[in-house]
């Protein structure tokens, strides 16, 4: 895999001396004049894009270092890089209106760590939340959890009690937990891991479980299973499911409270539209990595496949059409659709094949 680089050079300009860029997979993702190496004590520094206006050259290469991560939170790129010292900043690309004139203007801040520590900001939140929520509650939970204010809607969930619905599909899903029933789920570990394995499959997810953690540590709440057991399991949880959120909210009011900021947040994020060249590099960056390959879900993309088969297909096409997607994700979204009277399966063995209803 071809690494992502933070190049800084020097040019002659006496305003901006240095050229900063970011580059991976042979693109340059960011490229930025600068006024100082590192903005160090100065708290930030002001930057141009260099695409704007006609620049010098560079003239030598000052440092390349590989970076680990390039990531946006709200209107700020945030960057790490591989070495000991000075290796975290971000970029905050800021839009303001003209005073004389209608139209707007950039603004680009190179900020570190060590400068928004020593200057100690106003405490401001990035996500400013969500106005609305499109939320689907599964068609079994007998006493849902309320969500005011919210659009609620009754539906058969491929996993999960609870999901927050999107433009593009859902943007998070959460399974719900009481303690006796985690308690129970103890017994058939297997099934529990594909369960959660599947709700890590979404681009957010989480266990939210109505229960502190000290109540599965409690000898005389677990029945036949002793607290050392019931540590190991939840230990087990975390470290084979490391892309899950698994959350001990204390109670049913506080487990709902959470999963309702948790939408929230989520929801104001995807409002929430990047700076164009951000969203670019973001893109850019995540090309080459091992990211989630669908949005919204495996199960999702499988259903939208399905929508474009002929009206007659064998599962060896749909397998074709889906082939990132495990075997037992095509089985599951298969068997739902023949539940809701969509699809249904015609003949027996090799020659069986399924036809759209």
């Amino acid at each position: 895999m071809s690494k992502t680089y933070w190049i800084l050079e020097q040019v002659e300009d006496v305003k901006f001396p240095y050229r900063l860029s970011i580059v991976g997979e042979g693109k340059v993702l960011l490229c930025l004049r600068v006024q100082e190496k590192w903005p160090g004590t100065k708290g930030q520094i002001f930057c141009l894009r260099e695409e704007e206006r006609e620049w010098t050259q560079p003239i030598a290469e000052i440092e390349r270092v590989p970076v680990v991560s390039l990531r946006r939170y709200g209107k700020r790129l945030s960057i790490v890089l591989d070495r000991s010292k000075n290796k975290r900043c971000d970029f905050l690309f800021l839009k303001k209106p003209y005073k004389t004139r209608e139209g707007e203007y950039e603004q680009i801040f190179w900020r570190t760590q060590q400068a928004l520590r020593e200057r100690r900001p106003r405490v401001k939140l990035t996500l400013r939340g969500a106005e609305s929520l499109q939320i689907l509650v599964d068609a079994g939970e007998r006493y849902p959890w309320r969500f005011p204010g919210c659009e609620l809607q009754r539906a058969v969930l491929p996993v999960g009690d609870y999901a927050l619905l999107g433009n593009d599909g859902l943007l998070a899903v959460v399974e719900r937990k009481t303690f006796d029933n985690l308690l129970s789920e103890f017994g058939r570990m297997s099934s529990l891991h594909q369960i959660l394995g599947e709700l890590e499959s979404y681009p957010q997810s989480a266990l939210v479980i109505e229960a502190a953690y000290a109540d599965f540590l409690k000898a005389d709440k677990l029945r036949y299973y002793s607290p050392s057991f019931a540590a190991k399991v939840i230990g087990e949880l975390h470290a084979m499911h490391p892309n899950l959120c698994i959350i001990f909210a204390g109670n049913r009011k506080l487990a709902n409270e959470w999963t309702l900021r948790f939408f929230a947040a989520i929801q104001s994020h995807e409002d929430d539209v990047p700076q164009p060249k951000v969203a670019e590099a973001i893109a850019e960056y995540g090309s080459g990595r091992s990211q989630h390959p669908w949005r919204g879900g495996a199960y999702y993309e499988v259903r939208k496949a399905l929508e474009e088969m002929p009206r007659q297909f064998t599962i060896s096409k749909l397998r074709e059409a889906c082939s990132d997607i495990p075997d037992m994700t095509l089985r599951k979204a298969l068997n739902d659709l023949k539940r809701e009277g969509k699809i249904r399966c015609q003949g027996k063995g090799r020659k069986s094949y399924w036809e759209k209803i």
